[in-house]
């Protein structure tokens, strides 16, 4: 920790105690993946629970496009109250109401329900996610916390790659519904280790002042560069939402496998992203826009054969061959921009960790079901043209990013 995170005796409820400073990493890690599992862990039971509750595809989809809405919507105000009354309080309290939430969603039998637990879930996630994001730059500074934060994308793609594949084997042996009790139990534990390991990191808090606040917010939303990266962030996760919202549809019923196939199948796809993440930490010192510009243009090339391709040979291997090569190009691009979005505002780190994931849920939420209606879950033909689509707004959004942004290293 450097010297500017000790805090004032007697100015928060609970301090991290220096024995406990690597536990409370680990844990700020292990809940950055919270709103992968919120979101993952029932993909492979959304056609399950579309015929137990006797819904259509589209509404059980919704389930997730309104927890992205939630979460992406919070954020937007979490960052000034966890500037001005801290991390450690509202995270212990968010995780609380998030189990509470899980359970209510486990034991009801009404869509409706589903969709209210679904954004206060998000609510909560938001909480906990932008606080541990802002954990980081208020402890680091330098390269080590470039380093954190490159490290960000890597472990959140945790989430994706574990949860579908723990939901297809709940939903194949329990139904849907266990894969609620699951986040309330894991939002239990984390609730515990939080209390008994963590505290407050917020080096000196900022009077949640109406007019200072709005200033803060304007600085944000008027820096383009910022702006253009949420963008571009935004864009290369709604490719992944897509294909987490449209797949089990394509493989359940489409190519007649099972959750658990599709399970697996999410799996390897969130092991893309992570695989992403890694190579842009290996590339770290090449300029920034070279390398996201060999990226883009690669990509775009894969979605163009993909189009074809998948048209002429519908079946899973060539899915998945190309969801994933697709995948590790959106995960290099929004690893990327996280890392360049983050350090952007360091005195004002939880706005910007609230702007930044709020901007981009609600990004990822509007481009994901909006597509998705264009192109419902029918076949891979239909992902490879939403794929398109989300490239050809990449480039031109990296276009204008690389216009508007000074030389970046």
């Amino acid at each position: 920790m450097n010297s500017s995170s000790t805090l004032v005796p007697g100015q928060w409820a609970k301090h991290i105690k220096p024995q406990n400073s690597g536990i409370a990493n680990f844990l700020a890690f292990a809940l950055l993946p919270l709103s992968g599992f919120a979101t993952d862990i029932y993909l492979p039971s959304l056609p399950g629970m579309a015929t137990d509750l006797q819904v259509g595809p589209v509404q059980v989809q919704f389930t997730i496009t309104i927890f992205l809405i939630s979460y992406g919507l919070s954020q937007l105000f979490i960052g000034s109250i966890l500037d001005s009354y801290g991390r450690y309080n509202s995270s212990l309290a968010s995780l609380a109401v998030f189990t509470l939430a899980s359970i209510t969603a486990a034991m009801t039998h009404s869509i409706e329900m589903i969709y209210a637990m679904r954004v206060i879930q998000g609510v909560t996630v938001g909480f906990v996610v932008a606080g541990k994001r802002a954990f980081f730059v208020d402890l680091y500074t330098g390269d080590k916390l470039k380093n954190y934060l490159g490290m960000f994308s890597i472990i959140w793609s945790t989430g994706p790659i574990i949860a579908p594949f723990v939901g297809g084997y709940l939903q194949t042996l329990y139904g849907w519904r266990a894969n609620f009790w699951f986040l309330a139990v894991l939002g239990g534990l984390l609730c515990i280790a939080e209390y008994l390991f963590s505290g407050e990191t917020l080096p000196q808090r900022s009077p949640f002042k109406l007019k200072r606040v709005m200033n803060v917010y304007r600085e944000m939303i008027t820096h383009l560069p910022f702006v253009l990266g949420i963008a571009l962030m935004g864009l290369s996760y709604a490719m992944v939402m897509v294909a987490n919202m449209t797949a089990p549809f394509i493989i359940e019923h489409h190519l007649q496998f099972d959750a658990v196939t599709t399970g697996y199948c999410s799996l390897i796809l969130g092991l893309a992203w992570m695989v992403g993440g890694f190579i842009s930490k290996a590339v770290i010192h090449i300029p920034f826009f070279r390398k996201l510009g060999v990226n883009i243009t690669l990509q775009a090339l894969l979605v163009l054969i993909m189009i074809p391709t998948v048209r002429y040979f519908d079946n899973i291997y060539a899915l998945v061959l190309f969801a994933f090569a697709v995948h590790v190009g959106a995960g290099f691009t929004f690893n990327n921009y996280m890392t360049f979005s983050m350090t952007r505002f360091p005195k004002n780190a939880g706005v910007a960790s609230g702007l930044t994931g709020g901007f981009v849920f609600l990004c990822v939420s509007g481009l994901s079901y909006g597509i998705i209606n264009v192109f419902p879950a029918s076949d891979g033909m239909h992902l490879a043209l939403s794929y398109g689509i989300l490239s050809a707004l990449v480039i031109v959004v990296i276009i204008l990013a690389k216009r508007s942004t000074p030389v970046v290293h």
